[in-house]
Parts: C-alpha cells; sequence; structure tokens
C-alpha cells in the first residue's frame, strides 16, 4: 500500500516490495570460475554460516568478529549489522548455500546464500531472500572460511546502516538515530490503530506489526514499482514480508505526529489486517476500504477529503477508477471516490456489505460487474454516481447541505 504526499487524504496502495541494494558490499563484480571447486569448499561456507548464526543467536559479538574478514570498513559494517540484529527478537536465523552458484575468486569463493530470518511474535514463518557472499581463506587456518563481503537482493533498514528497535504491544519498531525520538509517540499511535482496526475488519489476523520509522529515506527511495514511480512521494507503502506484511512511512511522515499521521496508521494496518484478501479485488475497493476503517475513529468533521475529490464529484464521474489509472495524476480524486464508494455500500446495504463485496471479489475468476450486479444490484457507475452524491451533501457548501 502507498500514499502519496503532501495530501489532504493520507492513503496507500499495496505494492510488491522489490528492491536492490547492498549490504556491506566490496562493489566487486563476480568473476567468472576459474578453477573446479574443491569438494570440502561447500561444507566449509556451510560451517561458517552456520556458526554466523549460532552467535547472532547468543548474542556473541567476540565470537561473531572472529567470522568476519575483508577491509576495516566491511567490518565495521558487520559490527554495526550484528548490533542491529542483537536488537530484533530473533526467533530463527539460518542460512543456506545454493552450491551450483559457487565460483572461484583468486582464493576466495563468491556464493548465493539464501537468508531465513523469523522475527519472535511478529512472523508466523521465516522471512526468506537471497544475497551473494564472498568468502576467504583465514590467514593461519585455511580450512576456515571468513565473510568478507555481502550483496544484499533486497537490504532491510538493518543491513545498511545503525537502527534502534522499540517495541510496544503488539508492535516492533524500526527506527534510527534520527527518528528514534519519535519511537514513543509513534508505537502508541500504532497500538492504538490495532485495536481501531480489529474492532472494524472482521477477519482473525494476528493484531501484530513491523513498522519501519527511519529520518533515512534510502529504504523508501529503494522500492521499485510504486505508484507513481517516485518512491519519495509516497506518505507510506506496506509490502509483504513472507507470510505477513510490514510497513515503511516516510520520513516527512514520522517527524509529523497527529491526526493525520495515525489515520495514516489505521490505513496501513486495514491492509495489514486484510493481508492477501484484497490481492485480486479492484484497487478502488481495496484503498476504498482502507480510507473508510480508518476515518471511522475521527468525528465528522475531522474526516477531511481532497479538493481534487470535491471537484471530480462536482463535475461528475463516469466510472470508478479502473486499476490501470487509479494511481495517475488525478489519484487524489480516486481515493476519495473510493472512499465513498465504500461509505455508499454500507449506508444502503448495511456495515457487512463492503467486506462481503471483498470476500465475493478474491474468489479466483470473479467478475467485478456480473457479483455488484448479482449480490447488490448496481454497478460500478452506480457506486460513482452515489459517491458524487455523497461527497457533494458533506463536501460541498454550494449543495446546500452541512
Amino acid at each position: 500500500m502507498s500514499s502519496r504526499r503532501p495530501r489532504l487524504l493520507l492513503a496507500a496502495v499495496l505494492v510488491a516490495a522489490a528492491l536492490a541494494g547492498c549490504s556491506g558490499s566490496d562493489d566487486e563484480p563476480a568473476p567468472p570460475a576459474t578453477a573446479a571447486v574443491p569438494r570440502d569448499v561447500v561444507h566449509a561456507l556451510d560451517r561458517a554460516l552456520d556458526a554466523r548464526a549460532r552467535v547472532v543467536r547468543r548474542a556473541d559479538a567476540t565470537a561473531f568478529a572472529r567470522l568476519v574478514g575483508g577491509g576495516p570498513g566491511f567490518r565495521d559494517r558487520q559490527e554495526t549489522w550484528f548490533g542491529n540484529l542483537s536488537q530484533l527478537p530473533v526467533a530463527r536465523l539460518s542460512y543456506r548455500v545454493d552450491p551450483r552458484s559457487l565460483v572461484r575468486d583468486g582464493d576466495a569463493y563468491r556464493v548465493t546464500v539464501r537468508e531465513s530470518l523469523q522475527l519472535a511474535g511478529y512472523d508466523a514463518a521465516p522471512v526468506t531472500r537471497q544475497g551473494r557472499y564472498r568468502f576467504a581463506p583465514a590467514a593461519r587456518h585455511p580450512g576456515r572460511m571468513l565473510l568478507t563481503a555481502v550483496t544484499e537482493a533486497d537490504p532491510q533498514p538493518w543491513d545498511t546502516g545503525p537502527v534502534e528497535v522499540r517495541e510496544g504491544s503488539g508492535v516492533l519498531g524500526v527506527f534510527d538515530p534520527g527518528s528514534v525520538d519519535q519511537a514513543p509517540a509513534l508505537i502508541a499511535s500504532v497500538e492504538a490503530g490495532v485495536a481501531a482496526v480489529s474492532a472494524a475488519v472482521p477477519y482473525d489476523w494476528s493484531r501484530t506489526v513491523v513498522v519501519y520509522a527511519l529520518s533515512d529515506p534510502a529504504f523508501l527511495d529503494g522500492l521499485e514499482d510504486v505508484p507513481g514511480d517516485d518512491p519519495g512521494d509516497l506518505d507510506a507503502v506496506a509490502f509483504p514480508a513472507g507470510d505477513g506484511t510490514r510497513f515503511v512511512l516516510n520520513p516527512g511522515i514520522v517527524d509529523r505526529p497527529g491526526r493525520e499521521r495515525d489515520r495514516l496508521v489505521r490505513h496501513e494496518l486495514t491492509h495489514v489486517a486484510v493481508g492477501t484478501r484484497d490481492d485480486d479485488v479492484p484497487v478502488w475497493l481495496s484503498e476504498g476500504l482502507a480510507e473508510y476503517v480508518s476515518v471511522r475513529p475521527l468525528a465528522p468533521e475531522d474526516r477531511r477529503i481532497p479538493e481534487a475529490a470535491v471537484a471530480a464529484a462536482e463535475a461528475g464521474v463516469a466510472d470508478l477508477p479502473d486499476d490501470a489509472t487509479f494511481n495517475d495524476e488525478d489519484s487524489d480524486a480516486h481515493y476519495g471516490l473510493a472512499w465513498w464508494a465504500v461509505e455508499y455500500l454500507v449506508e444502503a446495504y448495511g456495515d457487512e456489505a463492503p467486506w462481503q463485496l471483498l470476500d465475493a471479489l478474491g474468489v479466483a475468476g470473479a467478475d467485478p460487474d456480473a457479483v455488484l450486479r448479482e449480490r447488490f444490484a448496481t454497478s460500478t457507475h452506480d457506486l460513482a454516481r452515489q459517491a458524487d452524491r455523497l461527497i457533494l451533501a458533506l463536501y460541498d457548501p454550494a449543495a446546500g447541505t452541512p
């Protein structure tokens, strides 16, 4: 889920977190294999990685340092990484070497490694990712391999710099030195949001979440395939992590406590609670539901809407936006329209109607037009028209209604 800023409406769109970057890399290209790899090399690498996982789980900094080689810069970055991991509630950490990827690099070796990391209380299963690791034999013990470089396919905040981890009730917050002052207020906001969303969303979910709230925009800027293609213009992005969902806040939002940040948090948490149920439904329904839930705790007079949505309602909207254009230059209007289409469903058919629609459209092969016609005797065209009517009644003084 993503949200654009600076807008009156703080909304979100689910995106996959396809990230690219490096974590303590020497930035050296992987050379072609120059010689046959000895049979015992893979076993030596397995032993080195097993030891790495073991000393991290044990929080043994001295033993960890003995497993790292390379230059001073890489060793310093690995020390930071170890300090970061030591703050996380690590339930499981393991590594697996892909022997087919092994290439020789002088007296060293490069290999693709799959890391599995599970955070206790937050991840139902380990979150896996791949990286390219470089190992070299220890000078005095040639049979022992030392890690000398790492390039991660999708670096997390703890891979790229120092983080400060804070935990609340069901909330794991990953901050950095520039944002950690916001930790108490933000964690309280997410705790309250979890309670509000749980009361509104009729699905069982973990009621736990991991949120990244950083002053450094590097992680957010590294996201690809985001709506509008500009991560820096997003207020927040929620992304899948294994079987769950995490979200990251724009640094400008992290440093802006108050009603709008709380609303954004609830919007993102709605997507977390809904999980994969909205993966295949129209974007207008997914985003409209998230906005609908996000404003429930607000007094009616505090439920802000983009001016663009009011202008679009005044002009008249022919239909609800399709997925391809939802996040185009008219996205502010689209979010407002989607929200009030859901409000109309509730007004006309009851509180359970939008959730029933979500369930029906989440079935493989479901046709939105057919489902709307058969279950609610309506259409996206009629929903758009009714959304316009409600928006004008509530937000347009010229309509003569408060």
